[in-house]
């Protein structure tokens, strides 16, 4: 079996190794543009060895937005600075990506250090949109219902969203629909009470999901990946589980998804959810293996060998690694050392790398 800093090619590209920057919402935007604190936040995680560097969720409309200061990929603008970004990372040798989403129901409120409520429309807020008015908590907004042209136009969005983010030169483009976000709310019968064409049964429930897929992949080059993040589980019954997060897997696999990134919960506010070191990664697992396609894994995943062994135990095929890379942006380069497999530093760091590194 492969191990952690094995490459991994998907499509044209090849992954230098298998550690990836998961992406991690930073609330830091103005009207949806990025800035310098983008520019090193995902740029220092390129230094510190990472193969693939995502974005974090960018929006693609304002209402799709989760907080006023999200990240944005809505109108043409927004691109330049996003090039700038993936300009830096490509000259470390890593490559760039992005997660573009719709917040759905859980829209319009106030970043997580600002208490994470509802953010009234005089204070710069919006009614959010969903499948159905039923409010996340409540502490969340209303929601407005869409009606069935409304998601058409939904879909629209990020097939215009899937352009920008490749005339940015981005890598890879990872559809966004996970924690309880628009695409996962459709997915959940917990969630969606619709009777139209978007609810009810699971194909209807999955429908969203699929369209945004294949509007993506049109205008996404086949010779890009293109990931899926989901939540594999609600957490609770009588909602999306791991058996139709199989199925789903297998009919976007069919349609040209490349990997699933496997997340789970975020979709309702009471569920109960067994916590732990790697709890993610069995369903990331069983995905790989009755799915037939590449998975990633996810979710308090903190050490060198705990990573290694997910990818050699054929667990999942790469390792997205979120808050252990705040505390740590080099976690790449001092998990090589760990393990003992020799990376490149980047020159300016050589005086600090072991013996014998070479520079990128």
């Amino acid at each position: 079996m492969p191990h952690l800093f094995d490459p991994l090619a998907i499509r044209s590209l090849t992954l230098s190794n298998r550690l990836i920057v998961s992406p991690m919402c930073q609330y830091s935007a103005i009207d949806g543009f990025s800035n310098d604190w983008h520019f090193v936040n995902l740029g220092s995680r390129a230094v510190g060895g990472a193969a693939l560097v995502f974005t974090e969720a960018a929006a693609v409309s304002p209402e799709g937005r989760i907080s006023p200061q999200d990240l944005g990929i809505w109108a043409d603008g927004h691109a330049a600075g996003l090039a700038h970004i993936v300009r830096f990372i490509h000259t470390q040798r890593t490559l760039a990506g992005i997660q573009i989403a719709h917040a759905g129901r859980k829209g319009s409120t106030a970043r997580p250090w600002e208490g994470g409520r509802a953010v009234a429309q005089a204070d710069g807020g919006w009614q959010p949109v969903g499948p159905a008015n039923l409010a996340f908590s409540e502490t969340y907004p209303v929601p407005r219902a869409l009606t069935t042209p409304e998601v058409a136009a939904i879909v629209d969005r990020f097939r215009d969203a899937a352009r920008r983010a490749l005339d940015a030169g981005f890598d890879v483009v990872e559809v966004h629909g996970a924690h309880g976000y628009l695409i996962g709310e459709f997915l959940s019968p917990l969630v969606n009470t619709r009777t139209d064409a978007y609810g009810g049964s699971f194909d209807n429930r999955i429908r969203l999901c699929l369209e945004i897929v294949d509007a993506v992949r049109g205008v996404w080059p086949d010779r890009l990946p293109v990931f899926v993040r989901i939540s594999t589980t609600d957490w609770k019954e009588g909602g999306w589980d791991l058996d139709q997060s199989v199925e789903l897997a297998r009919r976007l696999k069919a349609r040209g998804v490349d990997l699933l990134d496997c997340s789970s919960g975020g979709t309702v506010h009471d569920a109960k959810v067994a916590v732990g070191p790697g709890y993610q990664v069995p369903f990331a697992e069983r995905i790989r293996r009755e799915a037939g396609i590449a998975t990633g894994a996810v979710g308090l995943i903190t050490g060198a060998a705990q990573a290694d062994a997910i990818v050699r135990g054929g667990q999942a095929d790469c390792v997205l690694i979120a808050r252990e890379l705040l505390r740590d942006p080099y976690f790449p380069l001092r998990a090589a050392r760990e393990l003992g497999h020799p990376v490149p530093w980047p020159a300016q760091y050589l005086r600090a790398a072991p013996a014998g590194t070479a520079a990128r």
